[in-house]
């Protein structure tokens, strides 16, 4: 494997890490605020964070190569109302979306196309990622500011159920 698209995806694996712990705070927000739905639904988005990462992970192994896992950084943002959390994880799936087209730019360059196989997988998710980041802001934006409203949108995270990503399942 191409040193640049190895130390690209160890990077990766602790970007998503970091993922999960954003959306962690996240869902620990909402869950203080008293919207346990939006935290179920930020909690699932950990989970799939997390296990993004073990994907990275299983494919450097399965391609021999060494995992580095670096300290994770405290989430820095500041959580202070409804669609705050929400503009930070568009945000942020904006990030993990420039940081794959990047491994993705690597793997290319090197003629590494298993990696730009594998990578099909990522590309198709962070499209579902934004759009439903996209999704959240447009609903609060129109639904939010009334009491029925953000009730019915909290009420519809809290049906969210994880499943485990067809890489993961597979194994």
């Amino acid at each position: 494997m191409d040193a640049r698209v190895r130390d690209l995806i160890n990077q990766q694996i602790n970007k998503e890490l970091y993922s999960a712990y954003l959306y962690m705070d996240i869902a620990d927000y909402y869950e203080e605020e008293g919207l346990k739905g939006y935290a179920n639904y930020y909690m699932i988005q950990a989970q799939e964070e997390r296990d993004h990462a073990l994907i990275f992970r299983n494919y450097l192994h399965e391609n021999g190569e060494k995992v580095v896992l670096d300290a994770i950084a405290k989430p820095d943002k500041v959580l202070d109302s409804f669609m705050g959390p929400l503009e930070i994880a568009l945000e942020h799936e904006q990030y993990v979306t420039a940081l794959i087209n990047g491994i993705y730019e690597a793997a290319l360059e090197a003629k590494d196309f298993r990696c730009q196989t594998f990578l099909q997988w990522f590309i198709t998710e962070q499209l579902e990622e934004e759009d439903n980041a996209e999704d959240m802001i447009t609903k609060m934006k129109l639904f939010g500011g009334d009491p029925k409203g953000l009730y019915a949108l909290d009420t519809e995270y809290a049906a969210r159920a994880y499943s485990v990503p067809s890489p993961l399942a597979a194994k």
